[in-house]
């Protein structure tokens, strides 16, 4: 891991296409990490946001938390998108990062998750994304765990 690119890895006992529903599909993603949904258009040059969950909205994020664009799908392996933070005046100034799912199927219904995040120009998103911003969550990593749990137990996490 080096300043400006951070990967974040974890194997989940589930298949490739119940990942790739639980990452891009909005009536999953409210349900595990920050509890926003996204809209993707999957395809490249495709827009990409995430919403804001209530109660993220009631200590003060606006509606849209992130924006981007789609640059690579291969469904249910890859995704390749920018990932602009639009977390407050301070993160939407930085620039757009590139952020990279990569989904390999290791058999008997397991999959490893590799996520990717370029962060070039982008420091303090930098430090959102590894959880190091006090009283902001726990990043990548919280994210990931709370998807594995969901998938893994049809639960949802404690939120």
């Amino acid at each position: 891991m080096t300043d400006t690119t951070q990967v974040f890895e974890t194997t989940i006992k589930a298949t490739p296409e119940a990942i790739w529903d639980a990452l891009t599909n909005p009536e999953q993603t409210d349900r595990y990490g920050y509890r926003g949904r996204v809209e993707y258009d999957l395809q490249p040059g495709g827009a990409y946001r995430a919403f804001s969950s209530a109660e993220m909205r009631a200590q003060g994020a606006p509606e849209v938390i992130l924006d981007g664009k789609v640059i690579e799908v291969e469904v249910p392996r890859k995704l390749v998108q920018t990932w602009h933070a639009l977390f407050g005046p301070e993160t939407s100034a930085e620039a757009p990062t590139r952020l990279t799912f990569e989904i390999e199927d290791g058999g008997n219904d397991e999959s490893k998750v590799k996520v990717t995040h370029e962060l070039e120009g982008a420091p303090l998103t930098a430090a959102y994304v590894t959880g190091s911003v006090p009283d902001a969550g726990g990043g990548w990593s919280y994210v990931l765990s709370d998807l594995k749990s969901l998938l893994e137990t049809g639960e949802e996490p404690d939120a």
